[in-house]
């Protein structure tokens, strides 16, 4: 018998650009990124002549990296819009669709996603589009709001919107598209709050955090590598998408007196 409900998907909105950039310059978000980028240090020391790809918003993070690759993109949805990156040089941003990337088969060595993963219209398509990209031995790294934690329940941050993750959910999803789940990290214990007297404490936070309940981090870090000994799936497909900008040229007709 068939059931005349409606099926419900979840479809997850993108954090706005303006939003993004106006974290990241506030002192929660300055915070925020330090404690993000303390984790990634644990699971990326260097990148020695490699290809970066930077999907979401992770450019409060490539410049970590950027000193000591080979290339570095900034590869950001059309969903979310996009910012000139690096400033003050040529840009290395792109605009892209998170499922049909610009870019030919196993041509980039690491991928670091950061608000990306939680808005994807289908978590499964991209992370086969980043298998198809990423060169043998590449590497990925996943920063996703923890479903356990305080900050994916608070909306004045960009972690609280999107879908959340837990380990084991994001530990399923990497191996059911051909991914090899390894090193993991914890970030952002402090509450995000932004009174001074609990930003002040942040560092406290931090330390007691990773001993005494690291299952309640404001965000999952994992580290996974592309399996090669199965191969996926291949199939013609045509793309769903299309770019509408958002200011397009017309030109403006005249008249000449005569």
């Amino acid at each position: 018998m068939k059931s005349n409900r409606p099926l419900i998907t979840f479809i997850a909105m993108h954090a706005d650009i303006v939003d993004l950039r106006q974290f990241y310059h506030s002192e929660l978000g300055r915070l925020a990124e330090q404690s993000i980028a303390m984790a990634l240090s644990s699971l990326w020391v260097r990148l020695p002549q490699e290809r970066l790809v930077g999907l979401g918003y992770a450019v409060p993070f490539l410049d970590r990296f950027q000193a000591d690759t080979e290339r570095t993109f900034a590869f950001m949805p059309a969903g979310q819009g996009a910012v000139n990156w690096p400033m003050g040089s040529l840009s290395s941003t792109t605009l892209v669709f998170d499922e049909e990337l610009p870019l030919p088969d196993s041509s980039i060595d690491r991928v670091l996603m950061v608000h990306s993963l939680e808005f994807a219209e289908s978590p499964r398509e991209t992370l086969k589009e980043l298998w198809r990209v990423l060169a043998p031995g590449g590497r990925l790294v996943i920063v996703v709001p923890n479903r356990r934690g305080v900050w994916a329940r608070m909306e004045h941050t960009p972690f609280g919107s999107g879908r959340p993750y837990s380990r084991g959910q994001l530990t399923h999803l990497l191996r059911e598209t051909n991914f090899t789940p390894g090193a993991t990290a914890e970030a952002l214990f402090f509450p995000p709050s932004k009174l001074r007297t609990i930003l002040r404490l942040r560092r406290a936070f931090e330390r007691i955090g990773r001993t005494l309940w690291p299952a309640f981090s404001g965000v999952i870090i994992v580290e996974a590598q592309k399996r090669l000994y199965q191969g996926l799936p291949v199939a013609a497909r045509a793309s769903r998408r299309v770019f509408v900008p958002v200011l397009a040229p017309h030109g403006v007709p005249t008249t000449r007196n005569r």
